[in-house]
């Protein structure tokens, strides 16, 4: 029996709905016993709830083109089911969302976002706000003031008399919900950017996480002041209070957990007794911050943030997130649409207050971080993209405005106006920034992106990937033998590349290779002192080698991008990432991870100079210690064009080193093969511009062989031959008849299935990254015992291209190892701690 009560104060004009139902009414008997289902409580909310979730993802597939985040669908998903849409009938309201249902509805959501909440902290990393620290401060600070003030400004327009609170108090709400940024969202946006691990990306993601750090802290307060409306000794213990909460929570729990969870040996998952240990945690901090004033999501965030990271934090989020966030989270955002009226906003001078309050309260944020940003000498697009990145609306001021709403500090008329201001404002951020922020500004064009333009009196820059340290001892030996001098020194930029688990955004680690001390705290920790102190002591022997290593920090799905942003940013001409298989104990080669191979075809995409992929089977030489002792056998496959240019390039310049020999062959078609093409050629009249186009490469080839001959034939370690073949069967057999003391072939990815000499080689092809020579190389069956570095050369670079000498880290006559601080773009110097941030 359900019965609705309606007690009306004619004095005050308030009206209390007083509902009563039958405790039994949960679970429905069933349609054929004369039930409706409906006006049982799980029945309804299971309606409830999958209505909810499918109108939010019908939203998100239908603003997905326009590029808004999820949490836009989610609020406009709420709206919709509201009074303010489909809420306005009454039928609709009394059937699906009935008030009796609304006590259910909230205890579950708030549990789903009690969770959400606990999921944040665990995925945030207050290790960043080391990072750059005060810049991120003085940003986060500068784009809260600005915000604060125009809210203070037209609060008196928004307070209605009749509110039964304090103007501070409304102030307070109105200016905290309008200068608060969503570290969630924003994180999501910058993904989708593409922009999470660039220095902009990195410096947002810095000030948005301390800029709820301080909206908690001022949630705090606001909760405390909204319920003790006199300001009472009431709301200092609720201050007190909460700050003893977060003391225990770091100094007693945290060690706890650790301590608990470091007794799982390696290897081993986490244990189930410790996961439910850890989500009774969360709803016991929720029900103690509760308990003492403070919202209960304020427990569960800071419990989150006690969690250590690692495979006790990747479990919970594999576990929890797509089940909260997918199911749970927009219910809580379908509760702020339904508490949304937008009729409310009555009249044009309401609607014309909003407008302004959404240009005003972005174009604070906008103008407050440009001032830090132009403090900080950043260029202007880039603050004015930051400051519209610092606008990023969504769950912490949802949540605000949820719980001035719940304390009677927000009308209706506020509220709905703060909810179109957070849609507003969030919704616009992505398509502005794409036309404001081009990354490509960033950089200036220089030339030598390839071996081939790097003179041999110049600063050869190469960029090194790893992913473990099996392959250092390689590319150390490969490095070695290009041959450093003062004339030409090496800059190598060392990149660990670690996968991105239990973490909400990717980091760039600069790392200060003189900085030793403490142990290693995780296995991936270990690996990078490991490729660290194995760079620093090649550096310390090579001579004339500058080394800085770095640490990338993300998902496999962008880590190319990281590879790609460090190289245009560092201006270097060669990338070596190591090949996606490694050498087995019997000599052949297995896959290590899949995704490796991913990274490396992303990477030779989008490169932005040239690329060589090292299948690793090991160096003669690559345990030796100084410069002079080594000595290995190189054999360049030259087919032609640009790639096996730059293949012969890269070698020329290693047989600079007076302990490397060198052996060119050429390979050049015969009548056969000539012949076979120019009767392919007369049949198709549509490839007269490929043929004109191939012209121009044998051109090219001819003049730069030529002159490589030229200036080393009076070289003894050098030797060139040519081998005159028809068909891939002969390649094979040439390439086999080269004796077996050579231990390093480089040769070109190009030219492929288009020539008469590689011909039906692509049919058995494992891997067409490498192209056809290389994967023959690299392949099993060809029982190859040499290492092979296949090149790709950057042809993307246009002749006008100004010719710009890029700052070095290390000068070649002066190279400085005791007190190297690379800059990033903006000129700053870092030099973060290793250890505190990994």
């Amino acid at each position: 029996m359900v019965e609705d009560i309606i007690i009306t104060n004619s004095e005050n004009k308030i009206e209390d709905s007083i509902v009563c139902y039958a405790p039994t009414m949960i679970v429905t008997n069933g349609i054929w016993q004369g039930d409706n289902p409906l006006d049982y409580s799980l029945p309804l909310f299971i309606v409830q709830l999958t209505l909810v979730v499918v109108i939010t993802r019908l939203l998100v597939f239908i603003l997905k083109p326009i590029r808004q985040p999820r949490v836009i669908a989610e609020i406009l998903g709420g709206v919709i089911l509201g009074p303010s849409v489909l809420g306005r009938s009454s039928t609709f309201a009394n059937t699906i969302f009935p008030r009796r249902s609304v006590m259910v509805l909230e205890t579950m959501a708030n549990i789903g976002l009690l969770y959400f909440l606990f999921l944040v902290g665990v995925e945030m990393d207050v290790a960043v706000l080391r990072r750059n620290s005060k810049k991120s401060l003085i940003i986060a600070i500068a784009g809260m003031i600005f915000p604060c003030i125009i809210g203070s400004s037209f609060s008196f327009l928004l307070h209605e008399k009749s509110q039964n609170t304090k103007e501070s108090t409304f102030i307070l709400f109105l200016g905290l919900a309008l200068s608060v940024t969503s570290f969630p969202v924003l994180a999501r946006i910058l993904a989708e950017l593409k922009l999470i691990n660039s220095e902009i990306g990195r410096t947002a993601m810095s000030a948005s996480l301390i800029n709820d750090m301080v909206a908690w802290i001022a949630l705090g307060f606001a909760i405390a002041f909204s319920e003790n409306k006199d300001m009472s000794l009431a709301s200092l213990w609720v201050i007190l209070s909460s700050v003893a909460f977060i003391c225990v929570c770091f100094f007693v729990v945290k060690p706890l957990i650790e301590r608990r969870i470091s007794q799982t040996p390696e290897g081993e998952s986490i244990s189930e007794f410790n996961i439910c240990l850890i989500l009774t945690g969360v709803m016991i901090s929720g029900f103690i911050t509760d308990v003492i004033g403070t919202h209960s999501v304020f427990g569960a965030f800071v419990f989150g943030l006690i969690i250590p990271s690692g495979p006790l934090g990747l479990t919970l989020i594999e576990r929890l997130e797509d089940f909260v966030s997918g199911l749970f989270l927009p219910l809580f955002f379908a509760i702020s649409g339904l508490k949304t009226e937008i009729s409310a906003i009555d009249g044009a001078a309401t609607w014309g207050i909003l407008c302004v309050v959404i240009v005003l309260a972005c174009a604070g944020k906008v103008i407050g971080v440009v001032l830090a940003t132009l403090y900080y000498k950043m260029p202007f697009y880039e603050g004015l993209s930051l400051g519209l990145l610092m606008n990023a609306k969504g769950l912490v001021e949802m949540i605000v405005l949820n719980v001035g709403k719940d304390q009677k500090v927000l009308d209706e008329k506020s509220f709905a106006i703060m909810v179109i201001v957070a849609i507003g404002m969030t919704a616009i951020i992505t398509p502005i920034v794409t036309i404001v922020y081009k990354p490509s500004r960033n950089f200036t064009p220089y030339k030598r992106r390839t071996v081939q333009k790097t003179k041999l009196d110049r600063e050869f820059r190469v960029l090194v990937s790893i992913h473990t340290p099996k392959v250092v001892p390689t590319i150390i030996s490969l490095l070695e033998a290009s041959c450093p001098t003062k004339k030409s020194p090496i800059c190598i930029y060392v990149l660990h590349l670690v996968e991105l688990t239990g973490r909400a955004s990717g980091m760039l680690i600069v790392h200060n290779m003189r900085k030793t001390g403490r142990p290693a705290m995780n296995r991936t920790q270990a690996q990078s002192d490991h490729i660290i102190n194995a760079f620093e002591n090649f550096e310390k022997s090579a001579g004339c080698v500058c080394v800085q290593p770095l640490t990338a920090i993300s998902p496999y799905s962008t880590m190319h991008e990281d590879i790609c942003v460090l190289a245009e940013e560092k201006r270097v001409a060669l990338i070596i990432i190591p090949f996606h298989k490694q050498q087995t104990v019997d000599g052949g080669l297995e896959i290590t991870n899949p995704s490796f191979r991913t990274i490396n075809q992303n990477v030779l995409a989008n490169a932005p100079c040239s690329v060589g992929i090292l299948v690793d089977r090991g160096l003669t030489g690559s345990t030796r210690s100084t410069m002079n002792q080594i000595s290995h056998h190189v054999a360049v496959l030259f087919f032609g064009g640009p790639d096996d240019r730059e293949a012969l390039a890269y070698a020329w310049r290693m047989s600079e080193h007076p302990n490397i020999n060198l052996t060119v062959m050429r390979f050049l078609p015969g009548e056969t093969a000539t012949r076979s093409e120019s009767s392919n050629n007369k049949n198709d009249h549509s490839i007269l511009t490929v043929e004109t186009e191939r012209d121009r490469e044998k051109q090219l080839d001819e003049e730069y062989v030529t002159e490589f001959r030229t200036k080393t034939g009076n070289d003894e370690s050098i030797v060139y031959t040519e081998r005159v073949v028809n068909h891939g069967e002969e390649t094979v057999a040439a390439i086999r008849s080269i004796d077996n003391s050579h231990d390093l072939f480089i040769v070109g990815r190009g030219e492929g299935s288009s020539s008469p000499l590689t011909a039906g080689l692509t049919d058995w092809s494992e891997c067409p990254e490498l192209g056809t020579i290389g994967d023959l190389l690299a392949s099993s069956d060809f029982a190859m015992t040499a290492s092979a570095l296949v090149v790709q050369q950057y042809v993307g670079m246009g002749t006008g291209d100004p010719l710009v000498t890029p700052d070095s880290p290390c000068h070649p006559f002066n190279i400085d190892h005791t007190n190297r601080r690379p800059q990033n773009s903006y000129g700053e110097q870092q030099q973060p701690d290793f250890h505190s941030q990994l």
